[in-house]
């Protein structure tokens, strides 16, 4: 495994990678606003499972493969983007009631932690920076360079559940106040739709 040292060090940088202005803390950030802590939190759990799949991928060198196809980068990225495009959609009709923004709907947990996983594994720039970032933490002289891989994805992992997890509690109590006025949670609704219609846009001309 990788030495203390450099684990210490990597967390701290992740750390600050989380806190970063980006789709995935953005995402996180307007969920729980609409929709609660609860919620966030499952988009959270969604989120780092994904992270799971592309630290596997890394360590298994299947990230190297996918980074090399023009196509399969094209099509992921343009699904990601359908799919944010999607969630623009939802939020632009979201009626104003408290029971349909609160998340208290059957199955909602599911229903979030569904939207993290996708709103990860669709987005193909996530994977090449796992691919460029993670590597630069290891040392053959450490052990195998696929543990270690392993090991770092963890890391990363455990600093996005804290960085994300924060922004999802403090986001969601602001959001509760918000929500109070129905005139407000009409706002909320739209900047959350133009959010997710500004990283489908994003997404869908990002180059590798």
């Amino acid at each position: 495994m990788p030495s203390i040292e450099t684990l210490v060090t990597f967390f701290g940088v992740s750390v600050l990678l989380g806190l970063s202005p980006g789709p995935d803390n953005l995402f996180v950030l307007m969920q729980s606003a609409l929709r609660g802590r609860r919620a966030g939190l499952f988009v959270v759990m969604g989120l780092c499972t994904g992270l799971m799949v592309h630290t596997a991928a890394v360590a298994l060198g299947l990230a190297a493969i996918f980074a090399a196809s023009i196509l399969a980068f094209t099509l992921l990225k343009l699904g990601g983007a359908a799919y944010l495009a999607y969630l623009a959609w939802q939020a632009f009709r979201a009626p104003v009631g408290s029971a349909t923004l609160s998340g208290c709907r059957p199955l909602a947990a599911a229903h979030m932690y569904r939207r993290g996983v996708l709103l990860n594994l669709t987005n193909p720039k996530v994977v090449i920076f796992f691919l460029a970032f993670l590597p630069q933490f290891v040392n053959p002289a450490d052990g195998g360079v696929g543990r270690q891989i392993l090991w770092l994805g963890f890391v990363f992992i455990l600093a996005t559940l804290l960085t994300f997890g924060t922004i999802a509690w403090f986001s969601a109590s602001v959001g509760h106040i918000l929500r109070r006025s129905a005139r407000t949670q009409q706002v909320l609704n739209k900047l959350s739709g133009f959010v997710f219609l500004g990283l489908a846009v994003r997404l869908a001309v990002s180059e590798r």
